[in-house]
């Protein structure tokens, strides 16, 4: 006689037959698992631009006076050595040599037509700077004479110097939102709004002004000077692109 607790059921016919109980996962199975998580590198946040940091008002007054006193300090040099410039001061200088009128109050006169569209282009901040370093400049140029003289100076190292004086004193207004009228103007409209160079501008307009001047001054003079606007507008084509500078 069997014993009922061990014997086992025998199935009935036509009865389904039990299912397999599912086999449990292995241990190794889940740290190979772990593995490959752990081994794929998170997801990498898209990199956001940097804000744009604005120049306080202590920092735009002492950008656009040491910018101003560059440049002035430049067209002393090229006024030593008989040399002219392009844009505004270059139409200022050839008149200054044909009437013997004042540079400063000259070149005063020739960029107020400018102003208009600078307003209108560029907007009132960078009217109102430019206005004013253009004011700057003049008062300069008329001071200078009195507080500085050179007795000698060399055309050569005069275009050289004159022209990076030129291009750093440009490079500081218009990273502050100014410039000193004219040509300038037309330029950093150009470059804000087309994306050209604003060097590249720079030079095609200051050279047209400095040929001009072959009517009126020696051609040695006008040489030395097309080497000065070839050095102030090519530091301005490396020194400052569109997008390079974040400061406004």
């Amino acid at each position: 006689m069997t014993d009922n607790a061990t014997a086992q059921p025998h199935p009935t016919p036509g009865a389904p037959a039990p299912s397999k109980l599912q086999e449990p996962v292995h241990p190794q199975g889940q740290a190979q698992d772990q593995d490959v998580n752990q081994a794929s590198p998170p997801p990498q946040p898209q990199s956001q631009p940097l804000p744009s940091l604005r120049h306080g008002a202590f920092e735009d007054a002492q950008a656009l006076f040491a910018g101003t006193l560059f440049v002035a300090m430049a067209l002393m040099l090229f006024n030593q050595a008989g040399l002219l410039v392009g844009g505004t001061a270059g139409a200022a200088f050839l008149l200054h040599y044909v009437t013997g009128i004042s540079f400063g109050k000259l070149f005063f006169a020739v960029n107020l037509p400018f102003y208009w569209f600078a307003w209108t282009r560029m907007g009132r901040e960078f009217t109102i700077k430019t206005f004013l370093c253009v004011a700057l400049l003049s008062l300069l140029t008329e001071l200078f004479p009195h507080v500085m003289h050179v007795d000698y100076l060399n055309p050569l190292f005069a275009s050289l110097l004159g022209g990076l004086l030129l291009g750093t004193g440009c490079l500081f207004l218009a990273r502050h939102r100014s410039s000193l009228g004219g040509a300038t103007v037309v330029s950093l409209y150009l470059q804000t709004r087309y994306g050209m160079r604003a060097g590249k501008v720079q030079m095609m307009i200051d050279g047209t002004v400095v040929l001009l001047a072959l009517f009126v001054v020696p051609a040695d003079r006008v040489a030395y000077s097309v080497l000065a606007v070839l050095v102030m507008s090519g530091f301005l084509w490396i020194s400052h692109r569109p997008g390079r500078y974040a400061g406004s």
